[in-house]
């Protein structure tokens, strides 16, 4: 249990919480900003609802299996999926936590242990919530993630584990890339977190335009093509060096529809390694 009575899983709870209370987020739900059909409302109801499946990464269960219970937990609220790219950062995470080995080397050692069941797990997540994701390459389809369990054959046949399914995607999706790196950009972002210097959820906001401006947001990529996340970069460092207004174009992201979710499930993970080192709320 960390220095503030909370344990891995319920910091892992709270960074959800943490992550979208704050604002501005160019696109993302906060809360200032929503979308008619995915609220604020339901991320805190999924943030509830994910902790049984966190409590069980961090009590040394399979990661597949955790990650898995933590996204049904998650989708039991109306807006569908609020979260399931943080769960997938933070489960492995968490589960470094319960060792007492939260660091890059300790995140990945937890990949490293993942097995083909995991890989089924993680795939039979699928089934609780409707997750945008690009088709797979030419002569895989039957290991599209979207078939859900109806894919566990054919990840059986390959012997693929979890850490193996992450890398086949490490290129292309931005929490593929954390998985199969060593959490790079978590722990990095972790420090900037860190100083006490106001309330938190503004720091998760400073966070959030600062990794947009540094990197294109994978899921913006997917969802909307690579000009419109170059122009999403571009724009997050004009917004930080005072030339855009941030709720301006927090507010016509979102009215465009652009939610670069990416980013922000890298602002969950590394409240939660900042959490887990101490950081006071």
């Amino acid at each position: 249990m960390a220095a503030d009575g909370r344990t891995a899983a319920q910091n892992a709870q709270l960074a959800l919480l943490l992550e979208v209370a704050g604002t501005p987020k160019p696109g993302n739900v906060d809360r200032e900003r929503e979308y008619d059909d995915l609220r604020f409302e339901h991320f805190l109801a999924g943030a509830v609802g994910a902790l049984p499946g966190l409590e069980r990464a961090a009590a040394g269960e399979p990661v597949g299996e955790a990650f898995e219970h933590a996204v049904a937990g998650m989708s039991h609220q109306r807006g569908g999926n609020t979260q399931f790219g943080a769960l997938l950062l933070l489960t492995p995470l968490v589960g470094a936590a319960s060792r007492e080995e939260l660091s890059p080397d300790g995140a990945r050692a937890v990949v490293e242990a993942t097995t083909v069941d995991d890989a089924v797990a993680f795939y039979r997540a699928f089934e609780h919530v409707d997750v945008a994701v690009a088709d797979p390459p030419a002569g895989m389809e039957t290991l599209d993630v979207r078939r859900g369990a109806a894919a566990e054959d054919a990840i059986r046949e390959r012997g693929l584990t979890l850490a193996d399914v992450m890398e086949t995607s490490a290129s292309v999706d931005g929490i593929a890339a954390e998985w199969s790196r060593g959490f790079p950009r978590t722990f990095r972002a972790a420090r900037s977190v860190e100083p006490d210097d106001g309330p938190l959820t503004t720091r998760a906001s400073a966070l959030f335009l600062a990794l947009l401006a540094s990197e294109l947001d994978t899921f913006v990529r997917d969802r909307h093509g690579h000009e419109t996340a170059v122009e999403v970069r571009d724009r997050a460092r004009a917004a930080l060096d005072g030339s855009e207004a941030p709720d301006a174009l927090a507010d016509e992201l979102v009215s465009r529809g652009i939610n670069p979710g990416t980013t922000a499930d890298l602002v969950a993970g590394a409240l939660f390694v900042g959490l887990e080192r101490g950081l006071a709320v």
